[in-house]
């Protein structure tokens, strides 16, 4: 039975990908990997290489999909098949710290669960912010996290490096994916990576669906991943 990684993102655990991971279980051994114990996109990296087998289908959302991409950088031989999930490959912008320091200060002072809503909701497409359902789902998530993690991740992605050079060596099938009323990373990002990566990629924008798409639209997720998992 072939190996399919599911990376995932910023304040996420298993429960991001949970409707997809049961779903394809069925025809793949599936292994969720949330990071909570690494600071930097390369320890994150290895601690995928360390457990995964010779050859692997991979699948990354958010920060998780630049964990994929530094996996696809120091292994590529390893990597049948790529998925990028509303993520992006640029290294760290300008005031990016000072912005992300906001929430991370205020974490640290007074806990996750003051930030959870102020972190999450604009993560939705404007009309999921009042799916109570949804919303409930996703704070509870963040809320399982902790001011510590939060730290560690954050200072991950703010050193992490451009992986324009890496994209344009992805030979392999791959998936870039995104919902179009993404506000953290958009749709446009997504197709400046499909059109750096050696291979063409299958695109996929999906409808009615902001950053947090496997939650958000999980059926149209799961149907872009089995369509990219038969990709000869």
């Amino acid at each position: 039975m072939k190996t399919i990684y599911l990376l995932c993102g910023l304040l996420c655990d298993e429960e991001v990908w949970a409707a997809q991971a049961g779903a394809l279980a069925r025809d793949y051994e599936v292994r969720v990997v949330s990071f909570t114990r690494q600071d930097s996109l390369g320890a994150m990296a290895e601690h995928v290489l360390a457990d995964a087998p010779d050859r692997f289908a991979l699948a990354g959302h958010s920060m998780g999909g630049r964990v994929a991409l530094e996996v696809y950088r120091h292994a590529a031989e390893r990597v049948e098949r790529l998925a990028l999930l509303d993520t992006g490959y640029e290294a760290p912008q300008p005031g990016e710290a000072a912005r992300r320091a906001v929430l991370v200060d205020r974490a640290r002072a007074e806990g996750i669960d003051a930030i959870a809503a102020e972190w999450a909701l604009p993560m939705l497409a404007p009309r999921h912010r009042f799916d109570a359902e949804l919303v409930a789902e996703v704070l509870e998530m963040v809320g399982r996290m902790s001011p510590e993690i939060y730290v560690a991740q954050t200072r991950a992605l703010l050193t992490r490096p451009d992986a324009a050079d890496v994209l344009a060596r992805v030979g392999c099938p791959a998936l870039v994916l995104c919902g179009r009323q993404d506000g953290w990373s958009p749709p446009e990002r997504h197709e400046r990576m499909a059109a750096l990566m050696a291979r063409p990629p299958m695109l996929r924008l999906i409808d009615s669906c902001g950053h947090m798409s496997t939650m958000e639209q999980p059926a149209a997720v799961l149907g872009a991943l089995r369509d990219w998992l038969e990709l000869p």
